[in-house]
């Protein structure tokens, strides 16, 4: 065994067992064949072969880094959730992302910014997954696997395909609120440090009097918010393709803790069934001037993890994770995300995923699932079943009272839901046209998708997409159509 200084610690099998070399194959004599029994060898190899998980389908390229939630603002009378309580500070975890890119894409395609935080609360892991942008492209998640698939690459050639894009864009005009979004300043965000976060999502919140309301939340940069343009954006992918994992990193290091103010806004449960448009319709945003911002407290983040593959690569957020005083609203979205979130955690990194450090509740846990590949904490329950007579938990309606929820109506369907009067693809993406850009976004936002038309539309497509933004603004698109091809 070669000598290690007694300051330096020696290097071990898995199973913690001193190795004799970290350096040499065990053979027969200096040249010969290498020796099935050199366990350290094989384990080596093995583990290598072995040491990467699947990346995740959707939001594969991210960074993160723990942090703490303060509560400045007295919101109980909304909900009686633990962490919004007046004063409290919870620990939390946050991680960024790109929606379409693999793993080792650029940080700065065009893409929408995931947005995921897990809050370990007394009660439990709350999971508020969202994005850096208050709509999505799509209403029903029958249509998510298909959206991403249009923004992915090509089956035949492996590129990623604008052609592909528009092509499902112009066939779901839904879409068009999130294009808006997508194809101005926030599509490229300078850092993840200078974007905001939105629940996108409608949620319930119950107060401790069993009053509920309908709530979105809007997580505010305080370090104000700023873009990159599209010859940035291109000229940082060949030199940094991890500029905003680098900038995250690097500013927690040396003490620039970003932080963001958390607000919410608030919509009483019974103006839900008359509002001018469905307010549960991920496509669209609540007027700030019918549901203003009511601060809630400040998230601030304040330590890199140890490891990145521990701690943000096997991260797993996922909406079911509501804890009392916060429930699902109809939102088709979300229903179809409390499934999909966790199931693609199970196959990802096994079905024990909740016991990895970055997924492990600091509360106390009592859960009767037991075994699986992995597992490593047994359950805390005597008797692996429910009910027992041996001392099992039982459920805490008693402590917390009903689970967060609301009382459906009417018999299921599947034809869209097309009761409010305002409820149109197009109306809110001509209004962020018109009223909210000024004249500069404008020109980049005509620039952003004149850019992005030219690469690779057909002609059906084409066509298709300068009248989707026609729809959005005519004038507009009069402008795209006559950059594109002089229409």
């Amino acid at each position: 065994m070669s000598q290690v200084p007694q300051s330096v610690p020696y290097s071990t099998t898995n199973a913690g067992i001193p190795v004799e070399s970290d350096e040499h194959s065990l053979t027969v004599g200096s040249n010969g064949p290498i020796l099935l029994q050199d366990h350290y060898l094989i384990e080596k190899m093995a583990q290598f072969n072995r040491e990467r998980v699947p990346e995740r389908v959707v939001h594969a390229k991210g960074s993160g880094a723990y942090g703490f939630l303060e509560i400045t603002n007295d919101v109980s009378q909304f909900t009686k959730a633990d962490l919004f309580q007046p004063g409290k500070r919870t620990e939390m975890l946050a991680r960024f992302s790109t929606v379409a890119g693999e793993l080792g894409s650029p940080d700065t395609w065009r893409d929408p910014r995931g947005f995921a935080l897990k809050f370990y609360t007394e009660h439990g892991n709350y999971d508020l997954v969202g994005n850096n942008t208050p709509v999505f492209f799509v209403r029903d998640p029958m249509k998510f696997q298909d959206f991403i698939r249009s923004q992915k690459r090509h089956p035949v050639t492996g590129l990623r395909n604008n052609d592909m894009q528009w092509d499902f864009w112009t066939l779901s005009p839904e879409s068009a609120h999130q294009v808006t979004w997508l194809m101005g300043d926030r599509g490229i965000p300078r850092t993840y440090r200078h974007m905001n976060g939105y629940s996108s999502h409608t949620y319930m919140w119950v107060n401790a009097g069993g009053e509920r309301f309908w709530v979105k939340y809007h997580i505010k940069t305080d370090q104000g918010i700023e873009f990159l343009t599209q010859a940035e954006a291109d000229d940082l992918a060949g030199r940094d393709a991890d500029v905003h994992r680098r900038d995250l990193y690097e500013a927690i290091e040396r003490g620039e803790h970003p932080s963001w103010t958390v607000h919410v806004q608030v919509m009483p449960f019974d103006d839900a069934p008359d509002y001018r448009f469905n307010p549960f319709d991920l496509t669209k945003v609540w007027p700030h001037g019918d549901y203003p911002l009511i601060e809630v407290g400040r998230m601030t983040l304040d330590k890199n993890p140890p490891d990145h593959f521990v701690h943000i690569e096997q991260a797993a957020f996922e909406p079911s994770n509501m804890v009392p005083g916060i429930g699902p609203s109809p939102d088709k979205m979300l229903l179809g995300r409390l499934f999909s979130y966790p199931d693609t955690h199970r196959y990802r990194i096994g079905p024990n995923y909740t016991q990895l450090p970055p997924n492990r509740p600091r509360s106390q846990v009592h859960s009767y699932a037991k075994d699986g590949p992995m597992r490593y904490k047994p359950a805390d329950t005597a008797m692996p079943y429910a009910p027992n007579s041996y001392g099992g938990p039982a459920a805490a309606v008693t402590q917390f009272g009903d689970v967060a929820g609301w009382r459906t109506a009417g018999e299921m369907v599947r034809e869209a839901y097309r009761l409010h009067r305002e409820d149109d693809d197009f109306g809110q993406a001509g209004t962020q046209v018109r009223q909210v850009l000024d004249d500069a976004a404008r020109d980049r936002l005509v620039s952003n998708v004149t850019g992005h038309l030219r690469q690779g539309v057909s002609r059906p497509v084409l066509d298709r997409a300068l009248q989707y933004w026609r729809n959005i603004d005519k004038e507009l698109g009069d402008r795209i159509a006559k950059n594109v091809n002089g229409m």
